[in-house]
């Protein structure tokens, strides 16, 4: 039994991926040059240290649309984040991608995403926005904090006690530009970001439907009879349909068809569950909390750990976000009680005083 070390697999990618592939020997490099792995290319590499990082554990407790769910089967930013994984890798194998850089930025997409979701990530923008003195409802305050940046901010310069991962370049772009008008510069970056839509459309939908908030006949008509009647239908659809596209085009493509259709339950979510009903009902809550958290240690550095204030010390505004963002729904509660809740007494009483 031979050993098959990164000079063969390097070899082996050249032999068997497509030419339209990012191979790991022509990788535009790290940020600070280090020596080479014997056994791993480098974006296997920077898979392993995603996976293995502080900032990959705590999605397993950061809320994906329902917050503070009681089923066990409901989705979190971890288990979205392995689903997106495994929609990306699958449709990179197909196309003769690099499935190694694929699921690096697959795995880190969310990195930085804050706790109780996007309404966690909007508090912030708009807490941050107050402090700067800009409009948080003007483009700029809505905007100025943003998961895809946070997650490249943390395997910059936050993980590993503020040396960050060190991750190739390929990795860190794909996953900057996973959402927002930005697109990747490598095809592996692409399949990402349509594999996490595809992902989230069609799990948001199942957890909707466990939770009996919808059924499958309150979904449109057209994108059920084009993409089918059940999650894993809709999923195999849109797969086998980026797939045949994307081999046409030489690029990560949809048909107009199936594209308009996912497009069109996306919109159907966003008026019935990601913005109304009882999935948010307790939104209001997490945002307050998530801003009277941001204003309370803004103005007190002094209980902001040490590793989050290593960076941007003109910035105590950029601090505070790094530490909140991190947090996982449950630390935030815990660190808000322990900040804003009185505490009881628990001195013996004096009686017949």
């Amino acid at each position: 039994m031979g050993i098959r070390d990164r000079i063969l697999l390097e070899r082996r990618e050249h032999e068997l991926l497509s030419l339209y592939a990012n191979f790991a020997d022509r990788s535009s490099g790290r940020q600070h040059s280090e020596e080479e792995d014997y056994l791993r290319p480098c974006y296997q590499r920077d898979r392993d240290r995603i996976l293995h990082c502080k900032s990959f554990r705590r999605l397993a407790n950061k809320t994906q649309v329902f917050l503070a769910p009681e089923g066990d089967h409901y989705r979190t930013r971890l288990t979205h984040t392995l689903e997106v994984a495994q929609i990306a890798r699958t449709i990179s194998r197909a196309l003769g991608l690099n499935e190694d850089l694929t699921e690096a930025i697959a795995l880190g997409h969310d990195l930085g995403h804050t706790p109780f979701g996007h309404c966690g990530e909007r508090a912030l923008s708009r807490a941050m926005a107050r402090y700067r003195g800009i409009d948080p409802n003007s483009d700029e305050g809505r905007f100025l904090f943003r998961h895809n940046g946070q997650s490249v901010r943390l395997v910059e310069c936050l993980e590993k006690d503020g040396r960050g991962l060190n991750l190739t370049w390929e990795v860190r772009d794909g996953i900057l530009c996973h959402t927002g008008s930005q697109r990747a510069q490598t095809l592996e970056g692409r399949v990402v970001a349509c594999a996490d839509r595809i992902a989230y459309v069609c799990h948001d939908i199942d957890d909707a439907e466990r939770a009996d908030l919808l059924t499958e006949r309150d979904l449109p008509q057209r994108p059920r009879e084009l993409l089918g009647g059940s999650s894993s239908e809709r999923i195999d659809t849109m797969v086998r349909d980026i797939c045949a596209g994307s081999a046409e085009a030489g690029d990560i493509r949809m048909s107009d068809d199936v594209w308009k259709a996912m497009m069109e339950l996306r919109s159907f979510l966003f008026e019935s569950l990601y913005t109304r009903g009882d999935a948010k009902e307790e939104e209001p809550k997490a945002t307050r909390m998530i801003e009277l958290l941001f204003g309370y240690l803004v103005n007190h550095l002094d209980e902001v750990p040490d590793e989050y204030l290593k960076h941007d010390s003109d910035h105590p505004d950029v601090q505070v976000a790094d530490y909140v963002s991190g947090m996982t729904d449950r630390y935030a509660v815990r660190v808000f009680e322990d900040l804003m809740v009185p505490r009881s007494w628990k001195g013996v009483m004096s009686h017949g005083r």
